[in-house]
């Protein structure tokens, strides 16, 4: 069985691949352009094999809030940065509020696998 270690470097890896996908679904310009499409498909399909890898020792529910709230944030970021989406206030304390329950979550949460 994979360590958790290992885990959770294949949980950043899912992660880092869905954001990516994210972005190259903006780009695929709702599937018109085939580069782009290819990519994000190719993007979500790993991010799923490696957040599969993860629940090999994650539980699903804490593997799963952290691999869609750290997405959350990071395509925001990504898409304030390098898309040049601007986000309100209420967003970006949206966002904020996302960090807290992953936060609290993986401090204070004896389900997650430390």
């Amino acid at each position: 069985m994979p360590s958790i270690v290992t885990a959770y470097i294949a949980l950043g890896f899912a992660i880092a691949l869905e954001v990516t996908g994210s972005t190259f679904l903006q780009k695929s310009a709702q599937f018109t352009r085939p580069l782009p499409t290819v990519a994000m498909a190719i993007c979500y399909v790993a991010s799923f094999y490696m957040l599969s890898q993860a629940l090999k020792v994650l539980p699903l529910g804490v593997a799963y809030a952290i691999w869609a709230g750290l997405g959350i944030i990071l395509t925001a970021t990504v898409s304030f940065f390098v898309l040049r989406q601007a986000l309100d206030v209420a967003a970006w304390l949206g966002i904020g509020l996302i960090v807290a329950g992953v936060v609290v979550m993986n401090v204070f949460s004896r389900t997650v696998g430390h």
